[in-house]
């Protein structure tokens, strides 16, 4: 065998190695469902439920959507929920980077938000985007931000987001009955009333709960919990009933 064949048959190796390297996910596998915030009298308050779904399986029950970053911001995910992971990272590299400054400040809410709006922005582009919905809230100097994001940058801020099944269930309810002074257990109690529609309404929500808040004094998540259901409403039992052709 020559010298040409050698190189020939290297060349071809690394051109299918370069080849498999480039490969993308186009598609997510597990995933997490809808995530609301809102933002309330001392902060924000936002709430996921725990389910991992393996396609249109229920496969996971104890994922945790919810997440503190850094000393003033709370994240909430859903999509993919191994992005979400990686997205995690990039954050603890971003908070562990600002706080070696050591300079007495530390980035808040705003700043997180704009960073992750071009970190999605920048997947899109490569054509591996990060399969995920993203809400991020949080307080600094008494200024509340609440603020969304998605897999292709598309990025706003307002009083109440959400993601997923929640931004077409959700939000009408959000429109009509929440106002700037909601209380603490005020706020909670419209957070269950749209996540129990989003448990009637969609098949990959499970009734598993967690709620989280941040304000001024730092980032609380609450112990996941189950809402109280009724399942007898006529349209459950008979959801077929008058319609022609159905089956």
């Amino acid at each position: 065998m020559n010298i040409q064949s050698v190189n020939s048959n290297q060349a071809e190796t690394n051109s299918l190695i370069s080849e498999a390297g480039s490969e993308r996910t186009q598609y997510p596998y597990v995933t997490g469902t809808s995530v609301i915030g809102i933002k309330y009298k001392d902060g924000i308050l936002m709430a996921a439920d725990m389910g991992g779904s393996y396609g249109s399986t229920l496969r996971y029950k104890g994922v945790e959507r919810v997440k503190p970053v850094g000393k003033h911001s709370l994240l909430g995910a859903s999509g993919e929920i191994s992005d979400f992971q990686e997205i995690l990272r990039y954050l603890d590299e971003l908070i562990l980077h600002d706080n070696m400054w050591d300079d007495g400040n530390s980035l808040g809410p705003k700043e997180v938000h704009s960073y992750l709006t071009r970190v999605m922005y920048n997947r899109r582009n490569k054509f591996d985007p990060l399969w995920n919905s993203l809400i991020l809230g949080g307080v600094k100097k008494g200024h509340k931000y609440l603020g969304l994001v998605n897999m292709i940058g598309v990025h706003f801020e307002d009083n109440h987001v959400a993601t997923g099944f929640g931004n077409h269930l959700a939000r009408p309810i959000l429109r009509d009955e929440w106002h700037e002074n909601l209380s603490f257990e005020d706020g909670v109690k419209l957070l269950e009333k749209c996540m129990r529609v989003l448990l009637y309404r969609d098949r990959s929500a499970v009734n598993k709960f967690q709620i989280a808040k941040i304000t001024e004094e730092g980032a609380t998540t609450y112990p996941p919990y189950a809402l109280k259901t009724f399942w007898n409403f006529s349209a459950f039992q008979n959801p077929t009933v008058g319609a022609e052709g159905s089956w």
